[in-house]
């Protein structure tokens, strides 16, 4: 069974184009989606709950279905658990076969050196913050630009929430407030923050 996504960023741009191409390819179930590939993303999670053993997704580019590299690898295995595989109609990528399967592995080691790569630079800056006598010490909150670098960081897999409470000094609570405001806006975590006024303590 084939199984269709599409996604725009913004309800000004249209989904035809794509819809058109996976039409071509004789997809007949589409999920459509209109909005940034930031949040919850209902529809794809609609179209991944679509898959079965045998199944293939098939998008017009992977950009449409995954925000980062490691966000595509976590599809990748999600469908794999099920027995589904996924194409790309724009890019040499399709898991159904050998050379897709390759491919995802080539993946998966790229991600992995780009966490570590994201993980040293992170390290090294901090370190010659120390030597220039700059105090980490617990902060009540991050500023917009460490916000976005912590967001960045936890979705491409370069860190766990602990970890980037370690390593900006604050506590976990801060760190969960700033990656749900971005990729859970919904979370009840974060209900219960606003509720309480605070910006992020440990729950």
């Amino acid at each position: 069974m084939l199984v269709g996504y599409a996604r725009v960023s913004t309800a000004d741009q249209d989904t035809a184009l794509q819809r058109d191409a996976l039409a071509r390819a004789g997809v007949l179930k589409v999920f459509v989606e209109s909005g940034s590939g930031v949040g919850p993303r209902p529809q794809l999670q609609r179209a991944l709950a679509a898959l079965q053993r045998g199944s293939v997704l098939v998008v017009w580019k992977l950009d449409r279905v995954a925000r980062s590299l490691a966000d595509l690898l976590s599809i990748l295995s999600r469908l794999k658990r099920v027995g589904a595989s996924i194409k790309s109609l724009t890019e040499p990528l399709d898991t159904s076969n050998p050379f897709g399967e390759f491919t995802f592995q080539i993946l998966g080691a790229v991600a992995q050196l780009e966490r570590s790569m994201i993980r040293e630079r992170v390290m090294a800056g901090q370190a010659a913050a120390r030597a220039r006598g700059k105090r980490w010490g617990r902060r009540r909150a991050l500023c917009a630009e460490d916000e976005a670098q912590v967001v960045s960081m936890y979705v491409a897999g370069a860190a766990t929430m602990d970890e980037l409470a370690v390593l900006w000094g604050v506590g976990l609570g801060t760190i969960k407030c700033a990656i749900y405001r971005v990729i859970r806006p919904d979370a009840p975590y974060l209900t219960r923050v606003r509720a309480s006024g605070s910006r992020g303590g440990t729950p």
